[in-house]
Protein backbone atom coordinates (compact mmCIF):
# COMPACT_ATOMS: atom_id res chain seq x y z
CA UNK A 1 0.00 0.00 0.00
CA UNK A 2 1.25 3.46 -0.86
CA UNK A 3 1.98 5.54 2.29
CA UNK A 4 -0.36 8.25 1.10
CA UNK A 5 -3.31 5.91 1.67
CA UNK A 6 -2.36 5.00 5.22
CA UNK A 7 -3.48 6.92 8.25
CA UNK A 8 -2.79 5.00 11.46
CA UNK A 9 -0.50 6.43 14.16
CA UNK A 10 2.04 3.74 13.31
CA UNK A 11 2.02 4.85 9.68
CA UNK A 12 2.67 8.46 10.67
CA UNK A 13 5.52 7.32 12.90
CA UNK A 14 7.07 5.33 10.05
CA UNK A 15 6.78 8.29 7.68
CA UNK A 16 8.33 10.51 10.34
CA UNK A 17 11.23 8.08 10.78
CA UNK A 18 11.70 7.90 7.01
CA UNK A 19 11.72 11.69 6.78
CA UNK A 20 14.66 11.98 9.17
CA UNK A 21 16.81 9.94 6.77
CA UNK A 22 15.44 11.68 3.68
CA UNK A 23 16.21 15.04 5.29
CA UNK A 24 19.89 14.11 5.48
CA UNK A 25 19.84 13.49 1.74
CA UNK A 26 18.09 16.79 1.07
CA UNK A 27 20.66 18.70 3.13
CA UNK A 28 23.42 16.96 1.17
CA UNK A 29 21.81 17.90 -2.14
CA UNK A 30 21.36 21.47 -0.96
CA UNK A 31 25.11 21.70 -0.48
CA UNK A 32 26.19 19.69 -3.54
CA UNK A 33 23.50 20.01 -6.24
CA UNK A 34 25.83 21.98 -8.52
CA UNK A 35 28.10 18.92 -8.61
CA UNK A 36 25.22 16.75 -9.86
CA UNK A 37 25.92 13.97 -7.33
CA UNK A 38 25.13 10.38 -8.22
CA UNK A 39 22.46 8.30 -6.52
CA UNK A 40 25.27 6.44 -4.72
CA UNK A 41 26.57 9.71 -3.29
CA UNK A 42 23.13 10.84 -2.13
CA UNK A 43 22.37 7.46 -0.57
CA UNK A 44 25.71 7.47 1.23
CA UNK A 45 24.91 10.87 2.76
CA UNK A 46 21.95 9.22 4.50
CA UNK A 47 24.06 6.23 5.54
CA UNK A 48 22.21 3.83 3.23
CA UNK A 49 22.94 1.68 0.20
CA UNK A 50 21.45 2.72 -3.15
CA UNK A 51 18.91 -0.10 -2.95
CA UNK A 52 17.69 0.76 0.54
CA UNK A 53 17.66 4.48 -0.17
CA UNK A 54 15.52 3.98 -3.29
CA UNK A 55 13.06 1.85 -1.33
CA UNK A 56 12.88 4.26 1.60
CA UNK A 57 12.42 7.28 -0.64
CA UNK A 58 9.70 5.59 -2.67
CA UNK A 59 7.93 4.59 0.55
CA UNK A 60 8.06 8.16 1.84
CA UNK A 61 7.05 10.08 -1.30
CA UNK A 62 5.86 7.51 -3.83
CA UNK A 63 8.28 8.39 -6.66
CA UNK A 64 11.99 8.04 -7.38
CA UNK A 65 14.55 10.43 -5.85
CA UNK A 66 15.51 11.61 -9.34
CA UNK A 67 11.98 12.74 -10.23
CA UNK A 68 11.45 14.28 -6.82
CA UNK A 69 14.61 16.35 -7.02
CA UNK A 70 14.14 17.64 -10.56
CA UNK A 71 12.17 20.66 -9.41
CA UNK A 72 14.77 21.64 -6.80
CA UNK A 73 17.10 23.21 -9.34
CA UNK A 74 17.14 26.97 -9.57
CA UNK A 75 16.03 26.99 -13.20
CA UNK A 76 12.97 24.89 -12.47
CA UNK A 77 12.04 27.11 -9.54
CA UNK A 78 12.26 30.10 -11.88
CA UNK A 79 10.01 28.34 -14.38
CA UNK A 80 7.49 27.63 -11.63
CA UNK A 81 7.47 31.32 -10.76
CA UNK A 82 6.85 32.32 -14.38
CA UNK A 83 3.85 29.99 -14.46
CA UNK A 84 2.47 31.55 -11.29
CA UNK A 85 1.89 35.04 -12.71
CA UNK A 86 -1.18 36.66 -11.16
CA UNK A 87 -1.90 33.37 -9.41
CA UNK A 88 -3.38 35.01 -6.33
CA UNK A 89 -5.58 37.38 -8.32
CA UNK A 90 -6.93 34.51 -10.42
CA UNK A 91 -7.69 32.50 -7.29
CA UNK A 92 -9.71 35.29 -5.73
CA UNK A 93 -11.47 36.39 -8.92
CA UNK A 94 -12.57 32.84 -9.74
CA UNK A 95 -14.73 32.78 -6.63
CA UNK A 96 -13.14 29.55 -5.47
CA UNK A 97 -13.15 28.92 -1.76
CA UNK A 98 -9.48 28.17 -2.02
CA UNK A 99 -7.44 26.39 -4.72
CA UNK A 100 -4.59 26.31 -2.22
CA UNK A 101 -6.31 23.69 -0.10
CA UNK A 102 -4.18 20.69 0.65
CA UNK A 103 -5.93 17.41 -0.17
CA UNK A 104 -9.22 19.12 -1.08
CA UNK A 105 -10.06 20.26 2.43
CA UNK A 106 -11.87 23.52 2.92
CA UNK A 107 -9.97 25.74 5.37
CA UNK A 108 -11.80 28.57 7.09
CA UNK A 109 -9.86 31.07 9.15
CA UNK A 110 -10.97 33.27 12.00
CA UNK A 111 -8.86 36.09 13.39
CA UNK A 112 -8.85 37.09 17.02
CA UNK A 113 -10.40 40.47 17.76
CA UNK A 114 -8.17 43.46 18.56
CA UNK A 115 -9.11 43.04 22.21
CA UNK A 116 -8.24 39.35 22.16
CA UNK A 117 -4.97 40.11 20.38
CA UNK A 118 -4.04 42.56 23.12
CA UNK A 119 -4.99 40.11 25.86
CA UNK A 120 -2.70 37.41 24.40
CA UNK A 121 -5.25 34.64 24.87
CA UNK A 122 -6.44 35.45 28.38
CA UNK A 123 -9.35 33.16 29.27
CA UNK A 124 -8.56 30.82 26.35
CA UNK A 125 -7.77 27.12 26.80
CA UNK A 126 -5.35 25.61 24.28
CA UNK A 127 -4.87 21.86 23.91
CA UNK A 128 -1.52 20.79 22.51
CA UNK A 129 0.27 17.58 21.62
CA UNK A 130 3.42 16.32 19.93
CA UNK A 131 2.87 13.91 17.04
CA UNK A 132 4.82 12.22 14.24
CA UNK A 133 4.10 13.48 10.74
CA UNK A 134 5.37 12.77 7.22
CA UNK A 135 7.81 15.66 7.75
CA UNK A 136 9.10 14.86 11.22
CA UNK A 137 7.67 15.39 14.68
CA UNK A 138 5.34 18.36 15.06
CA UNK A 139 3.57 20.31 17.77
CA UNK A 140 -0.14 20.92 17.11
CA UNK A 141 -2.23 23.29 19.24
CA UNK A 142 -5.97 23.91 19.05
CA UNK A 143 -8.81 25.75 20.77
CA UNK A 144 -12.55 25.24 20.47
CA UNK A 145 -12.45 27.80 17.66
CA UNK A 146 -9.82 26.02 15.59
CA UNK A 147 -6.17 25.08 15.18
CA UNK A 148 -4.02 27.93 16.50
CA UNK A 149 -0.52 26.52 16.13
CA UNK A 150 1.46 23.98 14.13
CA UNK A 151 5.24 23.84 14.18
CA UNK A 152 7.96 21.26 13.65
CA UNK A 153 10.36 19.92 16.26
CA UNK A 154 14.03 20.35 15.43
CA UNK A 155 16.54 17.67 16.41
CA UNK A 156 14.17 16.08 18.91
CA UNK A 157 14.10 19.16 21.16
CA UNK A 158 10.46 19.91 21.97
CA UNK A 159 11.03 22.79 24.36
CA UNK A 160 11.72 25.58 21.81
CA UNK A 161 8.52 24.77 19.91
CA UNK A 162 6.47 24.75 23.11
CA UNK A 163 8.14 27.96 24.35
CA UNK A 164 7.20 29.80 21.13
CA UNK A 165 3.60 28.62 21.46
CA UNK A 166 3.47 29.91 25.03
CA UNK A 167 4.97 33.24 23.98
CA UNK A 168 2.37 33.75 21.24
CA UNK A 169 -0.48 32.92 23.65
CA UNK A 170 1.08 34.23 26.87
CA UNK A 171 -2.05 34.39 29.01
CA UNK A 172 -3.86 31.34 27.69
CA UNK A 173 -4.10 28.10 29.64
CA UNK A 174 -2.11 25.40 27.83
CA UNK A 175 -3.15 21.80 28.46
CA UNK A 176 -1.41 18.78 26.98
CA UNK A 177 -4.12 16.66 25.33
CA UNK A 178 -2.72 14.14 22.86
CA UNK A 179 -6.14 12.61 22.21
CA UNK A 180 -7.74 15.86 21.07
CA UNK A 181 -4.84 16.94 18.90
CA UNK A 182 -4.32 13.47 17.39
CA UNK A 183 -7.82 13.67 15.93
CA UNK A 184 -6.72 16.74 13.94
CA UNK A 185 -3.44 15.35 12.61
CA UNK A 186 -5.12 13.24 9.93
CA UNK A 187 -6.86 16.37 8.63
CA UNK A 188 -3.67 18.40 8.42
CA UNK A 189 -1.25 16.26 6.43
CA UNK A 190 -1.83 14.96 2.89
CA UNK A 191 -2.39 11.35 3.86
CA UNK A 192 -6.18 11.08 3.83
CA UNK A 193 -7.75 11.49 0.40
CA UNK A 194 -11.36 10.59 1.12
CA UNK A 195 -12.59 13.64 3.06
CA UNK A 196 -13.51 16.28 0.43
CA UNK A 197 -15.32 19.25 1.88
CA UNK A 198 -14.51 18.53 5.51
CA UNK A 199 -13.95 21.93 7.14
CA UNK A 200 -10.68 22.63 8.87
CA UNK A 201 -10.87 25.70 11.07
CA UNK A 202 -7.87 27.79 12.10
CA UNK A 203 -7.58 30.63 14.61
CA UNK A 204 -5.12 33.39 13.69
CA UNK A 205 -3.42 35.64 16.20
CA UNK A 206 -1.52 38.49 14.56
CA UNK A 207 -1.57 42.06 13.33
CA UNK A 208 -3.99 43.08 10.59
CA UNK A 209 -1.14 43.07 8.05
CA UNK A 210 0.09 39.62 9.08
CA UNK A 211 -3.39 38.16 8.82
CA UNK A 212 -3.83 39.63 5.32
CA UNK A 213 -0.58 37.99 4.25
CA UNK A 214 -1.47 34.64 5.81
CA UNK A 215 -4.91 34.69 4.19
CA UNK A 216 -3.25 35.35 0.81
CA UNK A 217 -1.02 32.29 1.30
CA UNK A 218 -4.11 30.11 1.64
CA UNK A 219 -4.85 30.74 -2.04
CA UNK A 220 -1.56 29.37 -3.41
CA UNK A 221 -2.34 25.96 -4.96
CA UNK A 222 -0.27 22.87 -4.05
CA UNK A 223 2.73 22.46 -6.32
CA UNK A 224 2.82 26.18 -7.14
CA UNK A 225 5.05 28.94 -5.81
CA UNK A 226 4.83 32.73 -5.69
CA UNK A 227 7.34 35.43 -4.86
CA UNK A 228 7.18 37.78 -1.88
CA UNK A 229 6.82 40.67 -4.35
CA UNK A 230 3.75 39.02 -5.92
CA UNK A 231 1.99 38.88 -2.57
CA UNK A 232 2.82 42.53 -1.91
CA UNK A 233 1.37 43.52 -5.30
CA UNK A 234 -1.74 41.43 -4.66
CA UNK A 235 -2.28 43.22 -1.36
CA UNK A 236 -1.99 46.58 -3.12
CA UNK A 237 1.33 47.39 -1.44
CA UNK A 238 3.99 46.72 -4.11
CA UNK A 239 6.77 48.22 -1.98
CA UNK A 240 6.02 46.05 1.03
CA UNK A 241 7.87 42.91 -0.10
CA UNK A 242 10.19 43.02 2.91
CA UNK A 243 7.27 43.37 5.32
CA UNK A 244 5.56 40.47 3.53
CA UNK A 245 8.71 38.40 4.01
CA UNK A 246 8.66 39.06 7.76
CA UNK A 247 4.97 38.14 8.00
CA UNK A 248 5.56 34.92 6.07
CA UNK A 249 8.45 34.05 8.38
CA UNK A 250 6.20 34.61 11.41
CA UNK A 251 3.48 32.23 10.20
CA UNK A 252 2.35 30.26 13.30
CA UNK A 253 0.56 27.43 11.46
CA UNK A 254 2.86 25.47 9.15
CA UNK A 255 1.57 23.44 6.19
CA UNK A 256 -2.05 24.59 6.56
CA UNK A 257 -0.96 28.16 5.87
CA UNK A 258 1.54 27.20 3.14
CA UNK A 259 4.38 29.65 3.69
CA UNK A 260 6.65 27.01 2.15
CA UNK A 261 5.17 27.98 -1.27
CA UNK A 262 6.75 31.44 -1.19
CA UNK A 263 10.21 31.83 -2.73
CA UNK A 264 12.47 34.64 -3.88
CA UNK A 265 11.92 36.41 -7.17
CA UNK A 266 15.17 35.11 -8.69
CA UNK A 267 14.05 31.52 -8.20
CA UNK A 268 15.90 30.77 -4.96
CA UNK A 269 13.86 28.92 -2.35
CA UNK A 270 14.84 31.39 0.36
CA UNK A 271 14.61 30.55 4.04
CA UNK A 272 12.15 28.57 6.14
CA UNK A 273 11.81 28.79 9.90
CA UNK A 274 11.64 25.00 10.19
CA UNK A 275 14.63 24.32 7.93
CA UNK A 276 15.25 24.64 4.21
CA UNK A 277 15.43 20.86 3.79
CA UNK A 278 11.88 20.57 5.15
CA UNK A 279 10.72 23.30 2.75
CA UNK A 280 12.18 21.33 -0.13
CA UNK A 281 10.51 18.19 1.16
CA UNK A 282 7.09 19.85 1.43
CA UNK A 283 7.31 21.30 -2.08
CA UNK A 284 8.58 18.03 -3.54
CA UNK A 285 5.83 16.02 -1.82
CA UNK A 286 3.16 18.34 -3.21
CA UNK A 287 4.73 18.45 -6.67
CA UNK A 288 4.79 14.66 -6.85
CA UNK A 289 1.07 14.49 -6.13
CA UNK A 290 0.15 17.30 -8.53
CA UNK A 291 2.12 15.64 -11.33
CA UNK A 292 0.51 12.29 -10.51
Amino acid sequence: MNPIDQNSPADYQQLSNDYRLVEKALVYLENHYLEQPSLEDVAASAGLSEYHFQRLFAHWVGISPKRFLQFLTKEHAKAMLEGSANLLDVAYQSGLSGPGRLHDLFVTCEAVTPGEYKSRGEGLTIAYGFHPSPFGECLLAATERGICGLSFVSEGDRQPALAKLKMRWRKAELVEDMVQTAALISLVFPVLRDLPGVPLRILLNGTNFQIKVWEALLHIPPGKVVAYEDIAVHLGMPRAARAVSRAVADNPIAVIIPCHRVIRKMGLLGGYRWGLARKRALLGWEMARVNA
